[in-house]
């Protein structure tokens, strides 16, 4: 059996495009690059599984005439798993839209530590973290609840003198 090459080639270009838009730092972007990702790889299992047949059901005909029905129940189960993840990805890209009004993954302490030290060129110098600060770091960095100008219709932002969600002051 010869595969398609128009249907590899649909596969090649939604996994290579799914793969550029998983690099970006827009939640959005990230799973439309997911979906294509997933869909990309759907297709190639299903070519993978060869040539269609009758249905795998014993004795309907012979055993050699039958589809084989293993890459077909994978690719059920990923597109269910990727339903799964797609909704979960949704629901995170919604609440950053609600809270910082945007929904790009920001950097961490720990990349915004290492990006200064590879500005520096302390990248190698020293092998382990003793005598750094985590909490002197934590304080000098852009602090993501500062109070920003509200955008309408982009939910609250929150200040630093607001209550939390518990009522305590922060």
């Amino acid at each position: 059996m010869t595969p398609n090459v128009t249907l590899a080639i649909v596969v090649g270009v939604l996994v290579g495009t799914g793969v550029y838009l998983l690099l970006e730092r827009s939640l959005s972007r990230v799973i439309i690059g997911v979906t294509l990702i997933s869909n990309g790889v759907n297709v190639l299992m299903l070519i993978a599984g060869g040539a269609a047949g009758g249905p795998p059901l014993v004795g309907s005909g012979p055993p050699e005439d039958m589809a084989d029905p293993l890459p077909q129940a994978m690719v059920l189960t990923a597109i269910v798993i990727n339903l799964g993840l797609t909704a979960f990805v949704l629901a995170m890209a919604y609440r950053s839209w609600q809270l910082h009004g945007h929904d790009e993954v920001q950097d961490d302490l720990e990349d915004r530590r290492i990006a200064r030290r590879a500005e520096r060129g302390a990248v190698d110098k020293r092998a382990d973290d003793v005598g750094t600060n985590l909490a002197i770091e934590a304080a000098e960095a852009r602090d993501e609840t500062e109070e920003v100008p509200l955008i309408t219709g982009h939910g609250p932002q929150l200040g630093a003198e607001d209550d939390d969600v518990t009522g305590r002051r922060s």
